[in-house]
């Protein structure tokens, strides 16, 4: 009983209106959550069975909807629980947890989407030497690293974060992000240089790798044939829109949670919404409607549940 009284809790206060809409949001959220597993599942799947689609560039494509799948399970429970109870807390502990899920799997995306520029970069620039670099052993070596070196970042952050004194015991936001930084009584020099060093290895580092692949990739299209453009516009397109959607949620965390900027409560939750709904809901349907294999099986797969239904 002691141990129980003396957890701290934190107080998520970015919800609006919520006594009014509660059931509502649970619906709606609940929803698109069945849709996210649903949608990234039947990809994931679709990759796993079909052989043609165990080359590295579908394998990266299935780690990166395994990590929306991870993603959206690391936050659904508790937000619909939320919407269902009259007090919207969690301890301090748990609080901490989610802010190393949420930065781990964002940064994981950002090195699986570096992987598969990569992956583009080789197979369109250097295709005699494609399945000497893109080994099993190479791709193995990519896919636990993405999972494997972020968190190893966040988990530090955390420890930083966890001995700091709190002050304040009241989020702005429907989960916990970098805004539990804000809670303490002083500002750590030393978490805001370590956030900067994160935010640079993670995020702003495999962003300029990507660009720099990409622009490989297109001078060598601009030199080559209609059907290598064609090529390298059906495979690159989607991961260049998924890049965009990430670099969004970024943005959204460097000027608003970060610079600290005042922007009305019912803005700030509809962005928190889109986060967390349009991309993990936006990946499977940009790669199965994109990539021509993929989509192939997939329509496959809805005429054959159509005909047995």
């Amino acid at each position: 009983m002691d141990g129980e009284l003396n957890v701290t809790y934190i107080t998520l206060g970015g919800h609006v209106e919520l006594h009014k809409y509660r059931y509502l949001y649970f619906i709606i959220m609940f929803t698109v959550y069945i849709l996210i597993i649903c949608f990234n599942s039947t990809i994931v799947c679709l990759i796993w069975i079909h052989k043609n689609l165990h080359e590295p560039m579908y394998i990266f494509i299935a780690g990166l909807l395994m990590n929306s799948l991870l993603f959206s399970s690391a936050f659904y429970p508790k937000l619909l629980i939320d919407f269902l109870t009259e007090k919207q807390i969690i301890s301090y502990p748990g609080c901490l947890s989610q802010y190393v899920l949420f930065y781990s799997l964002c940064a994981s995306e950002f090195l699986l989407l570096a992987a598969m520029a990569y992956d583009r970069y080789v197979s369109i620039c250097k295709p005699l030497q494609y399945h000497t670099i893109m080994r099993q052993t190479n791709i193995i070596i990519a896919l636990v690293s993405a999972w494997i070196v972020p968190p190893s970042h966040m988990l530090v952050a955390a420890a930083l974060v966890a001995n700091g004194q709190l002050c304040d015991f009241t989020l702005k936001g429907i989960f916990c992000n970098n805004s539990v930084v804000k809670l303490q009584c002083v500002r750590s020099t030393v978490i805001i240089i370590y956030g900067v060093f994160i935010l640079f290895n993670l995020a702003i580092l495999p962003v300029f790798f990507i660009l720099f692949t990409y622009i490989k990739i297109l001078k060598i299209c601009y030199k080559s044939s209609a059907g290598v453009r064609k090529k390298a516009a059906e495979t690159c397109l989607p991961h260049l829109l998924v890049l965009l959607s990430l670099l969004c949620l970024i943005t959204y965390e460097v000027i608003v949670v970060r610079l600290e900027t005042n922007i009305p409560k019912t803005v700030r939750l509809i962005i928190t919404l889109k986060i967390i709904v349009y991309h993990p809901l936006f990946n499977p349907l940009i790669y199965g409607l994109k990539m021509r294999e993929i989509s192939k099986h997939l329509k496959r797969l809805i005429c054959q549940t159509i005909i047995t239904v």
